[in-house]
């Protein structure tokens, strides 16, 4: 019998409810714990999570034994509950309902890392929509700017 070798790297993105910027510190490094835990629970070992007051990145190896939008549906779901029992500021928590999902190139994963890391000065020049309509661009992903922002 034959084996299932898989080796895909996944960079996802997606933002607070209407871009509100909710996520800061001491927040900020428990919620991407939080969300590398989800993502280890699920067989998908994160490289790196990281992002802004509005949004997150997560880069992780998807796991041959989930789809994608079940990992994206289990990542927000349990850390919006979460998150909304850590302060009361936090009770009206939501995530966007959309996300982005992109493959990276094994070679290019030490290139990604360090773009997530570098998230807050990054976003000293760039809002989460210039990233994010960049990164649609750059992967040639058709959107209607109508339906993308929630």
């Amino acid at each position: 019998m034959g084996q299932s070798l898989v080796q895909n790297y996944i960079h996802i993105v997606f933002s607070t409810k209407y871009r509100q910027h909710l996520i800061h510190p001491p927040y900020e490094e428990e919620l991407h714990k939080y969300l590398a835990g989800i993502c280890k629970e699920l067989d998908c070992p994160v490289l790196r999570v990281g992002g802004y007051t509005d949004h997150v990145h997560v880069l992780c190896k998807l796991s041959k034994n989930i789809a994608l939008f079940l990992l994206v549906k289990e990542l927000k779901m349990n850390s919006s509950k979460w998150i909304k029992t850590r302060h009361e500021t936090l009770s009206n928590f939501y995530w966007q309902n959309g996300y982005g999902a992109f493959s990276v190139n094994p070679s290019e994963v030490d290139r990604v890392i360090k773009y997530i890391e570098n998230q807050h000065e990054h976003h000293r020049r760039k809002t989460f929509q210039e990233e994010y309509r960049a990164f649609l661009v750059k992967y040639r992903v058709d959107f209607d700017e109508r339906y993308v922002w929630d």
